[in-house]
């Protein structure tokens, strides 16, 4: 199981926007920044398939403007 976690930078004005986006997206915890500049987004996919096709959409959002992997690690299936 795919565990990554990642800090999304939205486009200037766009925090809200892309914290409603990143909440609508299952298997995905988000963890909002104090100072709301970034965001903190936890994935937990169960394959690699899943994974990939979360990381397609939420690199879709429109508010997004960076998305940077900080931690990814598999679990024995």
């Amino acid at each position: 199981m795919p565990i990554k976690s990642y800090i999304a930078h939205p486009h200037n004005g766009k925090y809200q926007e892309l914290l409603s986006e990143l909440s609508d997206i299952t298997d995905c915890d988000i963890i909002p920044s104090k100072n709301k500049e970034i965001v903190i987004v936890v994935t937990d996919t169960k394959s690699d398939l899943e994974d990939k096709n979360m990381q397609i959409e939420i690199n879709a959002i429109k508010s997004l403007n960076i998305l940077s992997l900080v931690s990814g690690f598999e679990t024995d299936q």
